[in-house]
């Protein structure tokens, strides 16, 4: 497989993505989250951002990693809020194959969470991803644009890691 285009998201760009985010959730009225929830590995950077955009305490799990007193234990602990009426947002930089979104949603009704107050932000959402999320700042469609996006925090790797990442993940670039 080629290696997809490595396309920058230049800091001020990141900056914009994460205001629009913030306009959207304020102008949500009534639905507030309670918390945001950073989905680490790529999430945890935006979600930073957000919460300082938006006043909202930050909470996070690291779904990257797949250690479970980081991820999947703490979606029981998420999952039991909701039901005692706590809103979560959940917020990650890319809604690519859907993969983090969908197992995030089966995890948490697995765990006995309210669907309706869990809720996802993104900064880049595939229009071809079969997840679905809430807010967005921008969508692209995959199949008219493949490139893989090198956002601020992940610019300190080293071309090599980048482009070897690019290309484990054929599915996340069209």
């Amino acid at each position: 497989m080629a290696t997809p285009p490595l396309t920058d998201i230049p800091y001020a760009d990141f900056v914009a993505d994460v205001s629009a985010l913030a306009a959207q959730v304020a102008a949500d009225d009534p639905w507030r989250p309670g918390f945001l929830v950073a989905i680490g590995r790529g999430g945890l950077v935006p979600g930073t951002y957000l919460s300082h955009a938006t006043g909202l305490p930050l909470l996070s799990i690291d779904h990257s990693t797949r250690v479970p007193a980081f991820a999947a234990d703490l979606l029981v602990e998420l999952a039991a809020r909701t039901r005692a009426g706590e809103r979560l947002l959940f917020v990650d930089d890319i809604n690519d194959s859907g993969r983090t979104i969908e197992g995030l949603n089966a995890a948490l009704a697995r765990a006995g969470a309210a669907a309706d107050r869990v809720r996802f932000a993104v900064l880049i959402d595939n229009a071809g991803s079969p997840a679905r999320v809430h807010y967005r700042a921008r969508r692209i469609d995959r199949a008219v644009t493949p490139d893989w996006f090198v956002f601020p925090w992940e610019a300190m790797a080293p071309a090599a890691t980048l482009t070897a990442e690019a290309t484990a993940h054929p599915e996340r670039s069209g």
